[in-house]
């Protein structure tokens, strides 16, 4: 038990401690001045920097400014100096009335520290009012049976100054008949008062004339009177009575105008005219008489205006009572004025801390206010609060000043405007409430780094780009603002081919927009692979980075190249030889031919463009193989020209040419007769001369032919007739089969072949070959070469053919090709 009761003990006296330190807080934040009224302008209160412990220049700095309540600024802040001075005229008779003390509060706000400091100043009073006399002359009527000693109250005067410098005294002039008696009230006030000394004689003296002077005790003393007419009148032996001698009334302060208060009564037992009795206003200020009106006949006390318990919440006024005889009654009236919820509370800004930044710590003061409301009591307590759904709280401050902190960490990017709204709301029966709406505004700062809608882009290009084309546009969003949104793209370092990256492609560092910088190649490029990098202006700057990938698409920008049959270099033409024995769907020979494009633009198809005998050959679509269509015939030349177009598959296509000959012949002199007749139509141009190229060759060739035949017969005479004429049909025999025969500038190929002649080794490129055709055993029969060729040889001829070569064959077949 005595655990908890120690607890306990020890949490009093914290708080207890925490309050009395509030206190002193409070005191010691409370700075007091004194100033005498009806000062000049610039009149220096106090060094109010050097209460604050600020130097002069600190006060602009520091943002140290004066907040008040609505009302008129009577003070204000030398920036200068450091001190605090009068704004203008002060009157205290406006400021406090008949208050003892005239104390002016306000608070001086040091903004950066958001501390406020209670001032006090005290305004002192000088003797500046004379008293007053609410009217200058005075008409009393005295009855002439008037007993001595009889007091008549006289008119009080008014001196709004308080202390020495209010009223003080009363003389009257010197009179045998009447004497002044000074009466002085529970408030302290004098009450002036005629007594009559001895007895009157209208007969005698029907007027008496004196003057009332009122003084106060100022330095210099001021004062003011009054004439005072007193008239005897005849006998009238009774005075009014009023019912009270002091009427009370409370009223609400949002009465109507002309509303009925209460209704004062003298009787006056007097008969005829010196029963009549007459109601005015005795004693009342200057402003009262603007508020009330009295009813002279009946008594009636009613309002002439609106009351307004904030300005005045009380009203003391004399009313009389006169007869016609000139007898006198006086009454009080006291009107208490009931406050009425009749004010919304006043909410005033004093200080608004916009923007703040987005990164500023739990507990911010953003904004300070003061709230208040001019009623009384409940109706002037004030209750303040603002939405719970919004990241920031609600906290009092001092007195009636309230401040609006954060609760958490703002996001600028979340939510960048703030639109705060506080409702003050008083405890009056019915409440009213205001409504004020703050706009706060978030500050940005650099918390986030730009970032791609994708970890990774694509881009397409056609190759044979122009320089300078635009190729990708890459965009990086940052949900910043102002400089720290503002991107700068670049392209990290990087190297292709050992070619720096900044040699192919460039970003527009604003835009982000991606252009080549030169013309690519696909066939030499097919992708390019870069980092874009995304830079914000921010201090300091965050950044984030994106991988782009840029394929180079295939155009169709390149021919097929025929690989096979190659174009000769040396002026000959390839010859490709087909045996008449072929059948259909013989293979003559292929075409061969590859496109460096790619895709749809490599796929080549085959077609005959032309052929010497239509119908005879055909070439497959995909495969570029050249074969038979039909079984040769006798009547079929010797020699087929085609033209095959290789085209791909491109937009547009594209395509090359080659040109086939194909010899047709059963035997090897067939051949050579057939090629004896190939000609090489290059150009158009070039006919005629070919044409008597030809027959110069076939001239030549036939004198070089009778000069072989005759060196033969020559060298066969050395040898035995008859071995050479026995041999003569299988002297042949042992060779080996080719499948490829060619020379110079020939080149053809063959199906199964069953005797082969070499004739030369001279050319660096082929052999020739006789061919002999596949039904035929031999090349070429033993009555053939006794009859037409001269150049069969028998196997036991001595000639070594092979190693002793009579003439270059290749110098032949060159001016056969020419």
């Amino acid at each position: 038990m005595a655990a908890p009761m120690n607890s306990r003990h020890c949490r009093g006296l914290v708080l207890l401690w925490l309050f009395l330190g509030r206190l002193w807080e409070i005191r010691a934040s409370q700075i007091r001045y004194s100033v005498p009224e009806e000062t000049v302008k610039g009149y220096v209160v106090g060094n109010i920097s050097k209460d604050l412990g600020l130097e002069p220049q600190e006060l602009a700095e520091r943002g140290v400014r004066i907040v008040s309540r609505g009302r008129t600024q009577l003070f204000a802040l030398n920036p200068r100096s450091g001190s605090l001075v009068t704004a203008g005229r002060i009157d205290r008779e406006a400021l406090c009335a008949q208050s003892p003390r005239c104390l002016f509060n306000f608070k001086v706000l040091v903004e950066d520290r958001v501390q406020l400091y209670g001032i006090e100043i005290e305004v002192t009073d000088m003797n500046d009012n004379a008293p007053k006399f609410q009217a200058e002359n005075l008409e009393i009527n005295i009855n002439e049976i008037a007993a001595p000693g009889t007091r008549y109250p006289l008119p009080e005067a008014v001196d709004p100054d308080v202390g020495l410098n209010s009223l003080q005294s009363y003389q009257l002039s010197p009179n045998h008949h009447f004497s002044l008696d000074v009466q002085t009230g529970e408030d302290g006030t004098l009450n002036p008062g005629l007594v009559l000394e001895r007895a009157l004689d209208r007969e005698e003296e029907a007027a008496h004339h004196l003057v009332l002077i009122a003084s106060d005790g100022g330095e210099p003393p001021r004062s003011s009177s009054v004439h005072i007419l007193v008239t005897v009148l005849d006998m009238n032996d009774n005075a009014p009575v009023f019912a009270q001698p002091i009427y009370r009334v409370t009223v609400p302060e949002n009465v109507p105008p002309g509303t009925q208060l209460l209704t004062v009564r003298a009787s006056d037992p007097d008969e005829g005219i010196n029963g009549k009795v007459a109601y005015k206003f005795w004693k009342i200020s200057e402003k009262q008489s603007l508020v009330f009106q009295l009813s002279e006949k009946t008594g009636e006390l009613s309002t002439a205006k609106n009351l307004d318990y904030e300005e005045c919440a009380s009203y003391e006024m004399g009313i009389q009572a006169e007869d016609s005889g000139g007898l006198k009654a006086w009454t009080k009236v006291l009107i208490s004025v009931e406050d009425v919820n009749d004010n919304r509370p006043e909410v005033i800004v004093t200080s608004l801390f916009s923007p703040v930044r987005e990164d500023a710590p739990q507990g911010t003061v953003i904004v300070l206010f003061n709230a208040h409301d001019q009623d009384s009591g409940k109706n002037g307590q004030v209750v303040c609060s603002i939405q719970e759904t919004q990241p920031f709280r609600l906290e009092k401050s001092i007195e009636d000043y309230y401040r609006v902190l954060t609760s958490q960490i703002l996001d600028r990017e979340k939510i960048s405007e703030y639109n705060i709204t506080v409702t003050a709301t008083d405890k009056g029966t019915p409440p009213l409430s205001t409504e004020i709406h703050i706009t706060l505004h978030v500050a940005d700062i650099n918390d986030n780094p730009p970032s791609f809608s994708q970890t990774s882009y694509s881009a397409y290009l056609l190759e044979n780009n122009l320089r300078g084309t635009s190729i990708f546009s890459v965009t990086a969003h940052d949900p910043d603002s102002n400089e720290n949104a503002r991107i700068i793209y670049s392209l990290e370092e990087d190297t292709i081919q050992g070619v720096p990256l900044s040699s192919y492609v460039s970003i527009n560092a604003d835009t982000g927009v991606i252009y080549a910088l030169c013309s690519f190649d696909y066939e030499q490029f097919r992708d390019l692979q870069m980092q874009v990098r995304a830079n914000d202006s921010g201090n300091p700057p965050l950044s984030n980075s994106v991988s782009l990938n840029l394929f180079v698409l295939d155009q169709n920008d390149n021919v097929p190249e025929i690989l096979y049959p190659a174009i000769p270099t040396d002026g000959s033409t390839g010859v490709e030889l087909a045996p008449r024995s072929a059948e259909p769907g013989y293979l003559v020979t292929k075409v061969v031919a590859v496109d460096r494009d790619s895709g749809q633009n490599a796929w080549l198809s085959y077609r005959l463009l032309k052929a010497s005998e239509p119908g005879l050959f055909v070439i497959g679509l995909h495969t570029g193989e050249v074969q038979t269509a039909r079984a040769l015939l006798d009547r079929d030349l010797l020699k087929q020209s085609l033209v095959v177009a290789v085209q791909d598959h491109g937009q547009p296509p594209l395509s090359a040419t080659v040109t086939l000959t194909v010899a047709v012949a059963d035997s090897i002199p067939d051949v050579l007769t057939d090629l004896s007749s190939l000609e090489i139509h290059s150009t158009p141009e070039a006919s005629d001369l070919t044409l008597y190229l030809v027959v110069a060759v076939a001239a030549v060739s036939c004198v070089f032919l009778a000069f072989v035949i005759i060196l033969l017969a020559l060298r066969l005479r050395r040898w035995h007739t008859s071995r050479l004429l026995q041999a003569s049909g299988d002297g042949l025999a042992g060779m080996q089969a080719s499948h490829f025969v060619g020379m110079d500038g020939v080149q053809a190929f063959l199906q199964t072949y069953s005797r082969e002649v070499s004739l030369t080794a001279d050319s660096r490129r082929s052999h020739l070959i006789f061919p002999q055709p596949n039904y035929a055993d031999t090349l070429i029969s033993q009555e053939s070469c006794e009859k037409k060729d001269p150049l069969c040889l028998s196997d036991d001829s001595k000639f070594p053919i092979e190693d002793t070569p009579l003439v270059p064959v290749s110098s032949i077949f060159s001016f056969f090709l020419l």
